[in-house]
């Protein structure tokens, strides 16, 4: 592993100040666009060819955001070497074993893979190794990692993004839709392969591999203890009675959005909820008279909203004005409440800026800003280099980013 004192402070791939290559656009797979997998005998060839490909699977998937309830996957992409790309259709297929058994033992190529693993993972399927073009990219000292921006920037080809919010559960799909999915999984190899040398030349590559094995190896996320706290304009609601409503209707429509299969702000979107709860409508009328019920999903289950309303009108269980936190309090009490782990973060601070110009990494990658406000609040009872290494290494942190960050920390934490 490359040690701190390395000179590895080289610029951002992006720094040259060379005129701008001509793009090449990429407008169709070089093997034409896929057929959709969607029945067993399909997906069983599917699988027979991708076991006699070589190499990394490419994988991406398409999920409907906005248009189905949750993040499951609508279609998934995969390609690999000697094999091409194949799209296979989830919806569609009961019985996923003959693919889930074969991708479960490959190693996979993603990008931004925190985004596709969660519903991947809701299929039963996990790499048994990463490499994620995104986060190659931020640790490469890439200002733009989208996958259409490192493209351009490593392959010298412009891939079209104009597919990337439709509704992924629309059946059939489009050929234009299906062209855009396999363009997606076409450049990943190839971009692996540039972006890791790259990486090679700025003795990251380490710092990669561990970064890719901790990545593959994050729980999904999970809801959080009061999901409904997360609405629009929640913050600006006064008194807990108006919070009581606003969680009956956050409540209500959730229950029928999932039983819908309907991404909740297609049913009422947060604005409606925060003017209903303001104007506390007194009648189903007077409710389709706020702005946001003029819908027609909104004027057919009026009278849902209008139960909601009354719950919340009416409910002894008042919730608390502001989440109970568990954890840490907001830096910016620090100086108040603990000024010497105020201090320690100020320090730090300055050490992870020191440290993320010297290798052009984002300071965030760096060090999870989580594990930085825990070592600053919690410090090791022996401030020094040995505690401290013991300390990050408890909370998650990984070998690379120890090396490069612990001696500096217990230097600036002595002198705080």
């Amino acid at each position: 592993m490359p040690n701190s004192d390395a000179t590895a402070s080289a610029s951002s791939p992006a720094d040259s100040q060379s005129p701008e290559p001509q793009l090449i656009p990429l407008t169709h797979p070089r093997d034409g666009i896929p057929e959709v997998i969607n029945t067993p005998a399909a997906l069983r060839r599917a699988v027979r060819e991708l076991s006699a490909g070589t190499g990394d699977l490419a994988v991406d998937t398409e999920r409907a955001s906005g248009f189905r309830y949750g993040q499951r996957a609508f279609l998934l992409q995969i390609r690999r070497e000697g094999a091409g790309t194949w799209l296979i259709d989830p919806e569609e297929l009961d019985d996923l074993s003959v693919l889930r058994d074969f991708v479960n033992q490959q190693p996979w190529i993603l990008h931004a893979a925190t985004q596709d693993l969660p519903c991947l993972h809701e299929l039963g399927m996990s790499p048994t190794s990463l490499f994620d073009t995104e986060l190659a990219g931020r640790l490469a000292g890439f200002p733009r990692v989208s996958l259409g921006t490192m493209v351009a920037e490593l392959l010298g080809l412009q891939l079209a993004k104009e597919h990337s919010a439709v509704d992924w559960s629309t059946r059939p799909l489009p050929e234009a839709w299906l062209n855009y999915a396999a363009l997606d999984v076409e450049v990943l190899e190839q971009l692996r392969q540039e972006i890791s040398k790259i990486l090679e030349e700025q003795g990251k590559i380490d710092f990669a591999i561990q970064e890719f094995e901790y990545e593959r190896n994050l729980p999904d996320p999970q809801r959080a203890e009061e999901p409904w706290r997360k609405l629009s304009g929640v913050h600006k609601l006064k008194g807990r009675r108006n919070l009581a409503i606003a969680r009956e209707l956050w409540l209500s429509r959730e229950s029928l959005a999932q039983s819908q299969d309907v991404a909740p702000g297609r049913l009422l979107p947060d604005r409606a909820i925060m003017a209903a709860v303001e104007q506390r409508a007194a009648s189903v009328p007077a409710l389709l008279q706020i702005p946001g019920f003029h819908t027609r999903h909104a004027k057919r289950d009026a009278p849902r909203w209008m139960d909601a309303i009354q719950r919340g009108r009416l409910t002894k269980d008042l919730p608390e004005l502001r989440a109970s936190k568990a954890g840490l309090p907001h830096p910016r009490s620090w100086a108040e409440k603990n000024p010497a782990a105020s201090a320690r973060l100020e320090a730090a601070k300055l050490v992870l800026a020191e440290v993320s110009e010297h290798w052009n990494i984002p300071a965030e990658n760096l060090l999870t800003p989580k594990y930085l406000r825990e070592l600053c609040w919690n410090p090791p009872v022996l401030i020094s280099a040995e505690g401290i290494d013991e300390k990050l290494a408890g909370l998650g942190a990984r070998p690379w980013q120890r090396e490069l960050l612990v001696t500096s920390f217990a230097q600036a934490f002595a002198e705080v």
